[in-house]
């Protein structure tokens, strides 16, 4: 298989309007437009009954204590955890590529709606559920995509991996409310290809340059 974007290229920085957040010289950050990038993707295997996708975040600090303190940056030598930012079930075999902002071109504070979704496909929450949940004006069910918005003190460039997936079964055992691990468990269950596109991101000005 193969999957490449309109939005960015392969291994190069992700524009701010396919952000959560982007860099505020006055606050730090401000939200961003948060539309869902453009992908593509061919060369599914013989035996392709529909798709997945699934955006992750493999860099994010597994501690939360410095996350976004004045005064300190987050070590590039602390543990990072996977973040989910996006999963995309149940697309029809029929559909080779989805439009910049079809299925996210906002911030939606307080979450947004699932797990129904265009072309009949289902979206998981992501992993701002859980990051928001004590936040009063943020809280909620966040289904579907939302952006890159790393640490403005993070010490190195995110990473964010768009991967699709050609599976063998129309629709995927999932029920109910699904995050990111739970899709990846099943999706392993009936995958017959894959391939990946990852692009880079930073809220730190000092990294910003290297990033641009």
């Amino acid at each position: 298989m193969k999957v490449s974007s309109l939005s960015f290229a392969d291994g190069q920085p992700i524009p701010p309007e396919f952000a959560f957040c982007r860099i505020d010289p006055k606050n730090r950050v401000t939200l961003s437009a948060n539309r869902n990038p453009q992908l593509s993707w061919s060369e599914a295997p013989v035996g392709t009954r529909s798709f997945a996708i699934v955006c992750h975040d493999p860099d994010v600090p597994g501690s939360p204590e410095d996350v976004n303190q004045e005064g300190r940056e987050i070590p590039s030598t602390l543990g990072r955890i996977d973040f989910f930012h996006w999963v995309l079930v149940d697309l029809p075999a029929s559909v080779d590529s989805i439009a910049a902002g079809e299925f996210s071109d906002r911030v939606t504070p307080k979450g947004k709606s699932g797990p129904g979704a265009r072309h009949g496909a289902r979206q998981g929450i992501n992993d701002y559920t859980p990051w928001f949940a004590s936040d009063h004006d943020m809280a909620g069910d966040y289904f579907g995509y939302d952006g890159p918005c790393p640490p403005w003190n993070d010490s190195i460039v995110h990473r964010y991996v768009f991967t699709v997936y050609a599976l063998d079964v129309e629709r995927l055992p999932l029920m109910g409310r699904f995050g990111g691990a739970d899709a990846r468990k099943v999706i392993a269950n009936h995958k017959l290809g894959e391939a990946s596109i990852t692009g880079t991101y930073t809220l730190n000005p000092r990294l910003a340059p290297a990033a641009a």
